[in-house]
């Protein structure tokens, strides 16, 4: 008995080697953490001339960046309070308010920037006649344009204290919805639409597109603007921006074109237009009268929430004219409140250079860089050259004090 079980003793232990042999790593120098490693050592020596050289690449990374920003031109005019002024009776006779200094900014490109252009101004017309209800309120913004602006020209709107980034607002859509899929009811109610997944006199008509971000849409109507003093017209010249490469080109991928297909909602019937968007599709969809989400960009912009309460989102561009000295009007259909939420509205007119649209910040980033890293590396060679330390001193132990 005692060979037999020694014989199986020994089968076992065999096995438990091969088994330890199998899990063991390979015998290399990575497996086995043994690769070569070399840790530089900080000196003096090494480290000042590496912040002088990280100093001196970064300045002209920064003033290279600065120059770029500098050839960008960019006007912002906020009409905000526009529809508080009083209103006028018609477009003959306008009653001309001028805007506050600090509700629009010129910040023209270098050679230009000194350039004081007159203030701008503003009337407000209550009640235009229009059989459209969105554009029944008025507003004209008359402003100077005192260089010209080379194409590409992109026009804006902007926003503030708008909150996109909110939780529960940024989930507020139905990805499937959109893309063409039927949704019913009831389960958008009891998705992340809710409260505006379905409505209809017993909640039984799906809402398309559903949910706070399609409900909350920036629905003010910029026209196009017209160059008043035009040197080679009597009439009004108009100066038009497209609608169309506004919006990413993988945007319209989220979108379908028409929701009434195979696999879809059946009928018009079926769905109704979001809250705010009654007075534009009064007596709900038709065949006629049906949003194309998959070629509207003013949509998928939005749809793209921003990261912050303040944003812009481009409204339109023109990519092949430039945009003539002289006055211009723009007419503004007045339609998304933002007093109550104590926010303010603003269109822009910006040119791009090489590294975009106006902001020098990145520039300046990078210069008060290269200046710390001068300080700092001044600083550093003045105490070594004051106060030398020898490299590996022990006496500098602590247990050697």
């Amino acid at each position: 008995m005692g060979l037999l079980n020694r014989k199986k003793n020994d089968g076992d232990s065999d096995k438990s080697k091969e088994k330890g042999a199998w899990r063991r790593p390979a015998n290399t120098a990575f497996k086995q953490q043994r690769l070569k490693a070399w840790q530089p050592i900080l000196t003096p020596k090494t480290v000042l001339p590496t912040l002088f050289i990280i100093a001196f690449i970064f300045a002209p990374i920064g003033g290279l960046l600065i120059w770029g920003s500098s050839q960008v031109s960019e006007m912002s005019f906020d009409y905000t309070d526009c529809e508080t002024i009083t209103p006028s009776t018609s477009n003959d006779s306008l009653n001309w308010t001028p805007i506050p200094s600090d509700k629009y900014t010129y910040r023209l490109k270098a050679g230009a920037d000194k350039i004081v252009p007159p203030p701008p101004r503003y009337a407000y017309i209550a009640s235009t006649g229009l059989s459209d209800p969105s554009n029944q309120r008025q507003c004209i913004v008359e402003f100077n344009l005192p260089i010209a602006l080379d194409a590409p020209v992109f026009f804006y709107y902007g926003l503030t204290n708008f909150y996109q980034n909110h939780r529960r607002y940024v989930k507020s859509q139905n990805s499937d919805q959109l893309k063409g899929s039927y949704v019913s009811p009831s389960s958008l109610n009891n998705s992340d639409c809710d409260p505006l997944g379905a409505g209809g006199p017993f909640g039984n008509i799906s809402i398309y597109p559903c949910g706070l971000i399609a409900n909350s849409i920036f629905n003010d109507t910029f026209y196009t603007p017209m160059l008043q003093n035009s040197n080679t017209s009597s009439e009004p010249q108009p100066f038009p921006f497209s609608d169309k490469g506004i919006a990413w080109s993988g945007e319209r991928k989220k979108y379908v074109a028409d929701p009434i297909l195979s696999g879809g909602y059946k009928s018009y019937d079926d769905i109704m237009p979001p809250p705010n968007w009654h007075d534009r599709f009064l007596g709900g969809y038709n065949a006629s009268n049906m949003p194309n989400l998959q070629e509207d960009e003013h949509f998928q912009n939005w749809m793209r929430t921003a990261g912050l309460p303040s944003f812009t989102k481009l409204y339109g561009r023109n990519d092949n004219d430039s945009m003539q000295p002289g006055t211009y009007q723009i007419v503004i259909g007045l339609n998304f409140p933002v007093r109550p939420y104590k926010g303010t509205k603003s269109f822009v007119i910006s040119t791009v250079s090489w590294i975009g649209g106006k902001n020098p910040f990145l520039g300046w980033a990078y210069v008060a860089s290269s200046a710390l890293f001068i300080l700092i590396a001044i600083l550093g060679t003045a105490r070594h050259l004051i106060k030398p330390r020898r490299l590996g001193d022990m006496s500098l132990l602590s247990w050697n004090r």
